[in-house]
């Protein structure tokens, strides 16, 4: 195993992290503090969440912040949460002090989202997310800045928050733009890494449009399973199934099953160029992450 989640077997040089099953259907919330800790012990790179509002899991900054406090050097990160359906000063809140208590490991991965029954905030539709988003962003940056918030003289957060580091998701140009005004780097989608690379090339363009020095940083995710391979593709299925069969089976059928199907996932992604790959559990079992350190770390 590798202290920094770098898989290196075959040449291959990757970050490699786990998700939280915070959004497999009634998973019991009692498994995020154990399985953050297993996570860091077993040295993944990263801890990330799988975020919707209308689904019976666990929501992302309630997984985070559990994360955040049974861990003490793993790197935390969202891919994606959903930032429209939020009033925007009460999520800067929010992951400003799961990030404070942490001692600064979140990176705060966004998404617009497409779902309506994500958005059940009375006064925040889905419809006008995009520009809510970018009207957010800023607002972000003064709730971290220490600015005042409501009106009043006090900030919603302490002297010496810092600035989030943001990355994003998405395919439309809308969101390669924000990513490149905004972002760190590109959070891939969790279909197959033939349909990741476009995404990928597209956010490079945008970047080097946009005149940012350097390369985004490019994160990819997957799903995995070890045990029940028929109990992981349908957990998947049921997740997605509000997008519709297609999506739903597409994202199904590319979990990454066994030792063999999860090293072939990361040399596809590695093949890519991504700097990091997120492998989302399936299974909420504790055994499922050492399985998989076994063979990636």
């Amino acid at each position: 195993m590798n202290c920094c989640g770098i898989g290196e077997w075959r040449g291959i040089s990757l970050k490699i992290g786990i998700g939280i099953p915070n959004q497999v259907r009634d998973v019991d919330p009692r498994i995020v503090g154990p399985w953050s800790a297993t996570a860091e012990q077993a040295g993944f790179s990263t801890l990330g969440t799988v975020g919707r509002i209308a689904f019976p899991g666990v929501a992302d900054t309630v997984a985070l912040a559990v994360a955040a406090g049974a861990t003490t050097r793993i790197g935390l990160f969202s891919n994606v949460l959903l930032g429209p359906p939020w009033p925007a000063a009460l999520l800067a809140k929010e992951i400003a002090g799961i990030d404070g208590a942490s001692g600064g490991r979140l990176t705060l991965g966004l998404g617009v989202g497409v779902r309506p029954d994500d958005f059940i905030v009375e006064g925040l539709p889905i419809m006008g997310r995009g520009r809510r988003m970018d009207a957010d962003l800023e607002v972000y940056r003064s709730v971290w800045a220490g600015e005042p918030v409501g009106g009043g003289t006090n900030p919603a957060v302490p002297a010496g928050t810092r600035q989030v580091p943001l990355m994003f998701g998405g395919s439309a140009p809308a969101a390669l733009a924000r990513m490149a005004r905004h972002g760190i780097g590109y959070v891939g989608g969790s279909v197959p890494p033939a349909m990741v690379e476009p995404a990928f090339r597209a956010a490079r363009a945008a970047w080097k449009e946009a005149g940012r020095d350097g390369e985004p940083r490019l994160t990819a995710i997957a799903y995995f399973a070890f045990g029940d391979r028929e109990a992981g593709s349908a957990n998947v299925y049921d997740y997605y199934s509000v997008s519709g069969d297609q999506f739903a089976t597409l994202a199904s059928e590319n979990m990454s099953f066994g030792a063999d199907g999860v090293r072939e996932t990361v040399k596809s992604f590695a093949d890519l160029g991504a700097d990091e790959l997120i492998f989302n559990p399936t299974l909420p079992n504790l055994d499922e992450i050492s399985r998989l350190a076994d063979v990636v770390l």
